[in-house]
This record gives structure tokens, C-alpha cells and sequence, in this order.
């Protein structure tokens, strides 16, 4: 069953904060495009971009609650 819970957090005034760190998405990158030209990903690298993967969702969703909440509070 889900739960919600409430998280006090202090928005950056830079948004582009909540995103992957370069290096980071290159990786991610690199994985994927391994994918699309058909190799295989060892168990370990298939787990890694998975990891990754999940992480971009997370940093997107909070990058777009942060401008919503951000929104609301100047209007």
C-alpha cells in the first residue's frame, strides 16, 4: 500500500539543479546506446542504468513540483 509522507525541502533558486550530474548522464547515456545497437548489458550495468534511469524520474518529478510550488508562491 502507498504512502505519503511530507518532506520539508529548501528549493535551490536553480531549478537545473535537479538533474543528473554530467558525468553521470553520460554514463546513463552510454549504457543506452549500448542497448539500442543490440549488445547486451551484463546483469551489473542492466542494474546500473535502472538505478540511473529511476534517479533522472526522481529529479524530474521534483525539478517539476519545485516550479509548481514555485508558481504558486508568487501568485
Amino acid at each position: 500500500m502507498a504512502q505519503n509522507i511530507l518532506i520539508d525541502l529548501e528549493i535551490p533558486a536553480d531549478l537545473e539543479q535537479f538533474k543528473l550530474p554530467k558525468a553521470v548522464d553520460e554514463r546513463l547515456q552510454s549504457l543506452l546506446d549500448k542497448q539500442d545497437r543490440g549488445e547486451d548489458l551484463s546483469p551489473a550495468e542492466r542494474m546500473e542504468a535502472e538505478g540511473l534511469v529511476n534517479l533522472a524520474d526522481l529529479l524530474s518529478l521534483l525539478r517539476l513540483r519545485a516550479q509548481r510550488v514555485s508558481q504558486l508562491a508568487a501568485n
